[in-house]
């Protein structure tokens, strides 16, 4: 996809909608159906999103817990780069480079993984399987 139009805008707001009502921090566009290359992400700071993202740069490791809104339930320690950079388009068509570290960039690497196929519980990607307790109402 090379045009970002009222149609890709339409998308990602549909995203932001799913993923909220979800309570997900993150949604890749196949998750729902969609063969496109959009990820949208939301961990405090305000939404952001990509369509056609690129990894650029990573940095550094970390290892954390991850779930996914395609797999509910299921959690697991993960290894991905603490740093990173992300280019793409903004939802205004214009080329942008996204810099994250820690739980955004998290987000994006999980998100991009989905673009291409691979999921957290994959070999090679799953460190170890986790239960994690369910929040108290």
């Amino acid at each position: 996809m090379t045009v970002v139009d009222r149609t890709i805008r339409r998308l990602v707001a549909d995203m932001l909608a799913s993923m909220r009502r979800a309570q997900g921090i993150g949604l890749a566009a196949p998750q729902i159906g969609v063969p496109l290359r959009v990820v949208v992400a939301d961990v405090g700071a305000g939404p952001v999103a990509i369509v056609n993202p690129r990894l650029r740069r990573r940095g550094g490791t970390q290892v954390g817990i991850e779930g996914c809104l395609s797999i509910p339930g299921v959690f697991g320690d993960v290894r991905r780069a603490r740093r990173i950079e992300v280019e793409g388009r903004s939802v205004r068509g214009r080329r942008i480079l996204v810099r994250s570290q820690d739980l955004l960039a998290r987000v994006f690497q999980h998100e991009i993984d989905h673009l291409n196929g691979v999921l957290f519980i994959d070999p090679g990607r799953l460190l170890r399987r986790r239960r994690r307790p369910r929040p108290l109402r």
